[in-house]
C-alpha cells in the first residue's frame, strides 16, 4: 500500500481526499517543490525546502507546519516507502473556502500534501543527450516562485515532446531564459552561462549546485543573459533539474549542438554533481 501525507497525517492513498474548493484546484494558489531522494536519502533537502517556504512568502500562503516539524514528515514518509531512487513532491495551498478571487480569511489554514515515486536515474539519455525544441516564453513574469500555475510550461513542452523533443528551451524576444520544467545553460569556449536568477527564471536548486561544483572544478561560470544566436553557435548546452541532473543537450530543433554529441565541459560538470550526491548522499549509486 502507497502512503501517502496529507495535512500532518500519514495515511494510505486511498483515504486521501482534497475537498473541491481547495484553492489549489480551483485557482492554482499554491506552492510545490520535488526533492530527489538518492538510495533512501534525500538530496539538498534544506535547499529545497527553504525555497518552499520562501515560496510561500511571496504569495502571502502561511505553511501549517514549521520547516523542521515538515522535514522530519518527509523523511518519514519516504521510509514508509521505502523509496530507494526516486522523488517526493510536496505541495501546499492556501486551503480550503468559499470561491472568491480574493485571499479567503485569515482563520482558513493551508493544505499540505505529499506523495513519494520512484525515479531512476535517467543515465542513458545523459551519456547520449537530447534534442530541445526553442520556444517562446509566454508565461508570467514571477517564474521565480515555484507556484502551481504551470500552464504555460505545460504548453512549451507538450509542444517539444509531440515533435519528439526532450524538453522546450524558452526565449522572451531573444533573450533565452530557460527550460520549461528545467534551467538552460550554454557553454562557449571553455565558459558556462546561465540566465541571472530573477524574476524570469525560477533559481534551480541543481543550477545552485552546478554553480558551486564549476567553482570546485575551476570551471568559469557566468550568470548573464546571451541571446539565441549566441545559444545556437554554442560549443556545447545542456539544462539541468532536480529529476534530470546535468543533461546534455546534442541538437537544438535541426541544428546540433557542437560536434553532436555531450561536450568536455558537460561532462566534467556530470561527474562533479555525481560526487556531490556521493558526499550528502553516500549509499547512491
Amino acid at each position: 500500500m502507497e502512503t501517502v501525507f496529507v495535512n500532518g497525517e500519514l495515511m494510505d492513498r486511498k483515504e486521501a481526499k482534497v475537498d473541491i474548493e481547495d484553492r489549489g484546484y480551483q485557482f492554482g494558489d499554491g506552492i510545490y517543490e520535488v526533492v530527489r531522494v538518492y538510495g533512501g536519502k534525500t538530496f539538498t533537502m534544506k535547499e529545497h525546502m527553504e525555497r518552499f517556504y520562501q515560496s510561500a512568502e511571496k504569495i502571502k500562503l502561511h505553511i501549517p507546519h514549521e520547516m523542521d516539524e515538515l522535514t522530519g514528515l518527509i523523511n518519514r514518509l519516504i521510509e514508509a516507502n521505502s523509496i530507494h531512487d526516486g522523488i517526493v513532491y510536496l505541495q501546499a495551498t492556501r486551503g480550503v473556502a468559499s470561491r472568491q478571487h480574493h485571499f479567503p480569511a485569515s482563520d482558513v489554514k493551508g493544505s499540505v500534501v505529499a506523495y513519494t515515486k520512484e525515479v531512476p536515474v535517467p543515465q542513458s539519455q545523459m551519456d547520449q543527450g537530447v534534442t530541445v525544441k526553442l520556444i517562446e516564453d509566454v508565461r508570467w513574469l514571477r517564474c521565480d516562485i515555484k507556484s502551481l500555475n504551470l500552464l504555460g510550461n505545460l504548453l512549451a513542452k507538450e509542444e517539444a515532446a509531440s515533435e519528439g523533443h526532450f524538453e522546450a528551451i524558452l526565449h522572451r524576444g531573444d533573450l533565452v531564459t530557460e527550460g520549461s520544467s528545467s534551467n538552460a545553460f550554454m557553454v562557449k569556449d571553455g565558459v558556462v552561462r546561465t540566465h541571472p536568477a530573477t524574476n524570469l527564471i525560477l533559481n534551480g536548486i541543481t543550477r545552485r549546485v552546478i554553480r558551486d561544483v564549476a567553482g570546485s572544478e575551476g570551471i568559469p561560470f557566468q550568470e548573464d543573459t546571451f541571446t539565441l544566436d549566441e545559444l545556437l553557435s554554442a560549443d556545447e548546452v545542456f539544462i539541468a533539474s532536480t529529476t534530470s541532473e546535468v543533461m546534455p543537450v546534442v541538437k537544438i530543433g535541426e541544428r546540433l549542438v557542437g560536434e553532436g554529441h555531450p561536450g568536455a565541459v558537460t561532462r566534467k560538470l556530470q561527474g562533479a554533481f555525481r560526487k556531490r550526491i556521493e558526499q550528502e548522499a553516500p549509499v547512491a549509486h
